[in-house]
């Protein structure tokens, strides 16, 4: 009886149905900055030109490295990389976002794609590493099978509280907390770790810097 009451009325338009409430966006709340050319600082193997290891075309960053390839600076015994490191907004307190769109090609494996620079008891925050096709946080699985497609990636940072969340498609995958608060910056591209392929590659496009 009481759905017949329920189906009558609605036909009548005496009952309001709720309208579709969508899942917030990980921006929403967020201010984007201004970025051009000049804060995308290109870190590469010291020994080779910028051409050699990174190109820019169609709004698409394109970053490539080789496991045997030399550190970025001549006297640095850190791993090859070829990544871009986000100058200007430098922050040591705030909540900050990074967002972007990632393309991992099939192949690519133990390498960092994404990071959040500084930290007190280590060089970074966070980092977004690929192993084998799956999405890591250092080296916690937290989405499988993200090769040959496009995938939407922004990582807030909250140093006061400290929180990192990571949001894929946007999604909330993980959370964890921050490491101190030292004075942070993002940076994106390809970063050797640890059992690395040869030849690694990441492309973005889309990237921005937010923060509350």
């Amino acid at each position: 009886m009481a759905s017949i009451i329920l189906l009558t009325l609605m036909s009548l338009n005496l009952i309001e149905l709720m309208p579709y409430q969508a899942t917030a966006d990980p921006t929403d709340g967020f201010t984007s900055l201004p970025l051009g050319s000049s804060n995308f600082i290109i870190h590469k193997p010291y020994d080779v030109s910028v051409s050699d290891r990174y190109s820019f075309q169609n709004g698409i960053h394109k970053l490539w490295v080789y496991s045997t390839d030399k550190p970025f600076k001549s006297d640095s015994d850190t791993k090859p990389r070829t990544e871009v490191r986000i100058q200007g907004y430098d922050y040591t307190s705030g909540v900050w976002q990074f967002e972007g769109y990632a393309y991992v090609p099939s192949g690519t494996t133990g390498v960092s794609i994404m990071q959040v620079f500084g930290g007190t008891s280590a060089a970074t925050t966070m980092m977004l590493r690929v192993y084998n096709g799956a999405l890591s946080y250092y080296r916690t699985p937290i989405v499988q099978n993200i090769y040959n497609r496009w995938f939407r990636v922004n990582v807030i940072h909250d140093v006061g509280i400290p929180k990192v969340k990571v949001y894929i498609d946007g999604s909330l995958v993980h959370q964890a907390n921050g490491n101190g608060a030292s004075s942070h910056y993002f940076k994106f591209g390809v970063y050797t770790q640890d059992s690395p392929s040869n030849f690694m590659e990441s492309r973005w496009r889309g990237i921005k810097v937010l923060r509350k």
